[in-house]
């Protein structure tokens, strides 16, 4: 019996390492020819990046890691997912490609956004994946069965911006159904080799460092700092940078949070680049447990005041459970604060288009809607 069990464990681990090594949705690595290319930057030290706030996202103990997995799969929270499908508004492709007076955006729910921006459409985030996970047995599916648009039906992409590497924001299978209709891909430094490992052309890929600016088109852009961690694999934890972006054309000034605790970046990024007409902010997946790299909705309507934002959109919630509050409550919690901040909010359904020139329209209290 001793040599059976031993067997069978033998074979779960290598099932297991194997699984990590080639089971393509891992991504890429970072080579130390790559990391080469990373010394001058000062977020870059002793083989990983850094915070500015080096205390912060300290790596997670084995036993820690467990009890998040236990919690987040066995935990009973009261709403802590819709009980019904959430509906979600649909967008043909003519919708998108229409010439629009000024910015328009669509939210897909959590953090991916598809905007229309002086001519050009580009994609943030774009996680269009059922489940935020490396393979689908190993997460909680989306709320909504379906998208406002699907992936084929997308006209061609100009640009795609990604703020880190993590599932719920790089998805390896809408890579791969994105690829050939993309002609861009602005990422932090470290990310491009995930891209490339899925196939996607070296050339297409722009790597950026906090306070890094380009242009593209007649936009600009720039890579700026943010308070998380990174990595796809439990042995390759802040090998790539993460970052928010800020995104300005003639017409609008927008900021993107991707994932972030509170801290001091986001003052320094207003004082530099605001004030922003938008600011989309993480709101939701935050817990007691890892208060250094997501926001509470306090935090996230603050940071909201910091960025000298003229309207915030709560975001990172609405279609995924990533952590053990109602999934109501980020939104309902940051419009309690933005109220006594005096910030408006903007809170459109999933699919609702948002026109820069009309906000804080479309502000919905949509789900309200959907039965607990």
């Amino acid at each position: 019996m001793v040599l059976y069990v031993g067997v069978l464990l033998i074979i779960v681990v290598v099932t297991f390492q194997l699984f990590i090594a080639f089971y393509p949705s891992f991504g890429g690595a970072v080579t130390e020819e790559r990391q080469e290319q990373y010394v001058d930057s000062r977020q870059f030290e002793n083989g990983v990046f850094h915070n500015q706030n080096r205390e912060t996202a300290k790596d997670f103990s084995l036993s820690k890691v467990l009890k998040i997995i236990r919690n987040l799969f066995f935990k009973k929270v009261e709403n802590g997912v819709p009980e019904q499908n959430i509906a979600v508004q649909k967008i043909d492709t003519t919708d998108i490609t229409a010439s629009a007076d000024g910015t328009k955006l669509y939210w897909f729910g959590h953090s991916t956004f598809l905007m229309h921006m002086d001519g050009s459409i580009i994609l943030i985030d774009p996680m269009f994946g059922d489940v935020p996970a490396p393979h689908p047995w190993l997460g909680g599916k989306r709320f909504s069965n379906e998208l406002p648009i699907e992936i084929e039906n997308l006209p061609k992409i100009d640009a795609v911006i990604i703020s880190h590497d993590h599932y719920d924001h790089l998805d390896y299978t809408s890579i791969l159904k994105l690829k050939d209709k993309v002609d861009a891909y602005f990422v932090p430094l470290g990310v491009g080799v995930h891209l490339e490992a899925w196939g996607v052309s070296s050339a297409k890929i722009h790597e950026k460092d906090w306070w890094e600016a380009t242009a593209f088109k007649n936009i600009k852009l720039t890579c700026t700092p943010a308070q998380h961690f990174s990595g796809r694999k439990f042995n390759n934890r802040k090998s790539t940078l993460w970052s928010s972006w800020v995104i300005t054309s003639k017409d609008a000034n927008i900021y993107f949070s991707g994932d972030s605790g509170y801290g001091k970046h986001f003052a320094q990024i207003g004082e530099t680049y605001g004030p922003f007409d938008l600011a989309l902010i993480e709101c939701g997946q935050y817990n007691t447990m890892w208060p250094d790299i997501h926001m509470f909705p306090d935090e996230s309507a603050q940071a909201g005041l910091d960025l000298k934002a003229k309207a915030i959109m709560p975001i990172h919630w609405g279609a995924f459970k990533l952590s053990s509050h109602a999934w109501t409550a980020p939104v309902l919690q940051i419009r309690k604060k933005a109220r006594t901040l005096g910030i408006p909010i903007v809170s459109p359904k999933i699919g609702a288009p948002i026109r820069i020139d009309k906000l804080p329209e479309p502000s919905s209290v949509w789900w309200a809607t959907v039965p607990k």
